[in-house]
């Protein structure tokens, strides 16, 4: 059963070490759809070609029990990233991770992702899936510092353009967040 909110954006606020690397002046939090939904969705258009709507945000808000969406945002309240993902018994799916082009390369993916992980893992995850574009080095590179590792190809998954993702999994049994060396 799914913690309630309160109890879940307390748990996020704990997780603040998780995400100490993180450039000073950001903090990671659960998505409050007032203040924040204007940003994911300006991440979300800067970031994917193939973007989700407001609609496709605010259902999963108000209407699923295994979403959770993640928001990184400076202390003026800017949303610089987010992380979408559900959380369906043990397992930890990442539909979308997306960072501003401004704010990349400046370890703000790592911390968020970092801070997801370590949330899910409260909540009971044991392993997590997603699925990326074969051509997204970058993206391939962070998630190998996690532990993710490819497991499987769904061809001509993503359009315009037109590409294979990839399919990455991570166990997690051991509970650690980040494999070690990676940092």
């Amino acid at each position: 059963m799914p913690s309630s909110p309160a109890n879940a954006r307390r748990a996020v606020r704990n997780l603040m070490s998780a995400a100490e690397r993180l450039p000073a002046g950001l903090e990671i939090d659960r998505l409050d759809v007032a203040r924040d939904l204007d940003g994911v969705l300006t991440v979300d258009a800067a970031s994917f070609v193939n973007h989700w709507t407001r609609e496709m945000f605010l259902w999963e808000a108000e209407h699923s029990d295994v979403a959770r969406v993640f928001v990184c945002r400076t202390a003026a309240g800017m949303v610089v990233a987010y992380c979408a993902v559900w959380l369906i018994f043990d397992e930890l799916h990442v539909n979308n991770l997306a960072v501003l082009p401004d704010w990349r390369r400046r370890g703000v993916a790592r911390g968020l992702l970092r801070a997801v992980l370590a949330a899910a893992r409260r909540e009971g995850a044991t392993r997590a899936t997603l699925e990326v574009r074969a051509s997204n080095l970058p993206a391939l590179s962070l998630y190998g510092a996690f532990g993710f590792v490819q497991r499987g190809r769904r061809p001509l998954y993503y359009t315009n353009p037109a590409e294979d993702a990839l399919i990455l999994w991570r166990e997690d049994a051991s509970g650690s967040v980040e494999t070690p060396g990676h940092e």
